[in-house]
């Protein structure tokens, strides 16, 4: 692709989120555009269409394309306990902390699948904390967050999630903590009687509550400078001092305001703590 070419599908691209926003109240205008184009492209790719125009007005008129354009926007690979050592030392940090909180609240913001709310329940059954504490998952797309809140995941995935869950510091079975319905795996109902959904916008929505644990795991590392400052200072006041965020690694937090209200717990784990 030429610079010309380049330009002109960034204009197009701007278009399209524009449209995107006014019509469907999705706002994905403040994501990094490479990630948005890589994902343009690959829809673009599979509907046999060669410009970002064209999709753009099918999009527009076709309620298919819409909803396969907001999945394909918004969901990103998760799987229950998918990285074991963020999981062992979430439990060693945030459990104590839990302990100590009259009334415990997590959030996970932007959740695309019921795994990122399961793997927190299950810890927090491990631990004797889950009928004290009440787990807020939100996320813009109100399909992807009504699937999540059914429960089901991938069967074929299950002996790769109990290695997983025997690696993060698991205390039992994870066939415990799972069911089937209607032929399908399921995560059982009871990981989910504490949880609250919603739909919430990080690009256009205001603090909602205080939580002793806010996870964003995965989306905010997409966001554009503008958006991830945004959800940043959302996600600092809606924490306490000493509150734990869960982000990727470091995102924005090395530099400023954000590098001396937190300290870092585990860096590698994106795991920091408020301090200031």
């Amino acid at each position: 692709m030429t610079p010309s070419e380049h330009s002109l599908e960034d204009l197009e691209i701007d278009l399209l989120l524009e449209g995107v926003f006014r019509r469907y109240g999705q706002d994905f205008r403040g994501w990094q555009r490479e990630a948005v184009r890589q994902r343009l492209h690959g829809l673009m790719r599979a509907d046999g269409l060669r410009t970002v125009s064209a999709l753009q007005e099918r999009v527009l008129h076709d309620a298919g394309a819409s909803e396969r354009l907001l999945r394909a926007l918004a969901t990103r690979p998760v799987g229950l306990f998918d990285d074991p050592g963020y999981y062992r030392a979430l439990r060693n940090m945030l459990v104590p902390w839990l302990r100590s909180a009259p009334v415990p609240r997590i959030w996970v913001a932007e959740c695309v699948a019921a795994e990122e709310v399961c793997g927190l329940s299950i810890l927090l059954a491990e631990e004797g904390l889950q009928e004290r504490t009440q787990i807020y998952a939100t996320a813009a797309n109100e399909v992807l967050l009504e699937e999540a809140s059914a429960g089901g995941f991938d069967a074929e995935r299950f002996a790769e999630y109990e290695a997983n869950y025997r690696d993060s510091g698991g205390k039992a079975s994870l066939e415990r903590y799972c069911g089937w319905r209607d032929g399908k795996r399921v995560f059982g109902s009871a990981l989910l009687e504490h949880v609250t959904w919603a739909q919430y916008s990080l690009a256009s929505d205001a603090s909602f509550n205080e939580f002793q644990l806010i996870a964003c795991r995965g989306a905010i590392g997409e966001f554009g400078v503008t958006l991830r400052h945004r959800a940043l200072q959302l996600f600092y006041d809606s924490m306490p001092l000493l509150g734990i965020l869960s982000v990727d690694k470091a995102d924005g937090l090395t530099t400023a305001p954000f590098v001396s209200r937190y300290k870092a717990l585990a860096p590698e784990q994106g795991l920091f703590q408020r301090v200031a």
